[in-house]
């Protein structure tokens, strides 16, 4: 694969901190839980009560219109856990089969605004989405894994912040896992130190036909950066080989595959990762740059109102950049630009490392 990295020796530096943990550590304690408590439940039924009166739709709803006096507090710290510590936490105790999913569904996007930018998830500009079973398959190039009840190996999303909202659950599987991409970038320094330049390498990620038309259908990125000296992971192995169907992306070498197979390798261990058997109620948030997530295969009722459905966010970090300048969703096709910068976008998207 073509590309160097500028990262110096800072790469050969084995990541530290609070975002650096192993899954067999944290699957017998609980820090990482908390529960909705009767008065948060009652703030949030109040706020939904008030959002209602004020008649707005969905995309207007802001933390404003959706008044949460003291649970606000306790989401800004869960954001300050999910960008400075371990990445990721899980709340437990919606009450989403009373609350029905239109409710449901508008609760979730309120919390929502108190933790980032809710950002599209697909080229129709989607910005509240649906995680179910459509019956595609990922050999389309077309199907992202959201849509397909296959297992999804381990990766990061397109967001800096991911939110899911379980309404319901599968009749078998759809474990959740997730790990430490810190972990991981460590062990892949120890594990094979001749690999770990690779991990700061340009890569090409298949856009799966979301792209606008001016624009290229794959993007470039490396699998790891420390902007700030934070690690940011991006990682998509189906993404990342789909992408090679294009003539003018460069081939994988075999140390590439090598790299890939490395990740999977200690990413999908019972020692790096948790598993979570996420329930209709949880609320699952975690930071894409620090955390990659993984799905099992799953078997659905054959009833479909018993059949899984979780609801989805994308979030930006709220005031602030991003920290990379591919975790802002998808582009919709429909996005009126000027000229000139769709002219600067599309040449800048298809340019290739030399």
């Amino acid at each position: 694969m073509t590309g160097t990295t500028d990262a110096g020796e800072a790469l050969h530096a084995p990541c530290s901190g609070p975002s650096v943990w192993q899954g067999g550590d944290l699957a017998n304690r609980e820090e990482w839980i908390l529960r909705f408590s009767s008065h948060q439940l009652a703030e949030i039924d109040s706020a939904l009560r008030e959002a209602r009166r004020r008649d707005l739709t969905l995309l207007k709803l802001r933390a404003a219109d959706f008044p949460l006096p003291t649970l606000a507090g306790e989401l800004e710290r869960v954001g300050e856990v999910l960008e400075h510590g371990r990445g990721f936490a899980l709340i437990k105790g919606m009450p989403v089969e009373q609350l029905g999913q239109v409710a449901a569904g508008a609760v979730f996007w309120g919390l929502g605004q108190y933790l980032g930018r809710p950002v599209p998830q697909n080229a129709d500009g989607h910005m509240l989405g649906h995680v179910r079973d459509t019956g595609r398959s990922l050999a389309d190039p077309a199907t992202r894994g959201y849509q397909t009840r296959a297992a999804l190996p381990f990766h990061t999303d397109g967001a800096d912040l991911l939110a899911l909202l379980p309404l319901r659950t599968p009749r078998t599987g759809g474990r959740t896992s997730l790990v430490s991409s810190a972990a991981v970038h460590n062990a892949v320094l120890s594990l094979r130190p001749d690999l770990a330049e690779r991990l700061y390498r340009t890569y090409f990620f298949d856009r799966r036909q979301e792209h606008p038309p001016e624009e290229a259908p794959y993007v470039a990125a490396p699998l790891a950066a420390r902007p700030g000296g934070a690690l940011s992971m991006r990682y998509n192995r189906c993404y990342l080989e789909s992408a090679q169907r294009f003539p003018q992306v460069p081939r994988l070498e075999p140390a590439d595959v090598e790299l890939f197979d490395l990740i999977d390798e200690v990413a999908a261990s019972p020692e790096f990762r948790l598993d979570i058997d996420l329930q209709a109620g949880d609320l699952l948030l975690l930071n894409s740059h620090r955390i990659m997530h993984a799905r099992s295969e799953f078997e659905d009722d054959r009833r479909p109102e018993l059949r899984r459905h979780l609801l989805r966010l994308w979030l930006a970090f709220p005031h602030r950049p991003r920290i990379d300048g591919a975790r802002n969703g998808v582009t919709p096709r429909d996005v009126i630009r000027p000229r000139s910068a769709a002219s600067r976008a599309a040449t800048n998207s298809r340019r290739l490392p030399t």
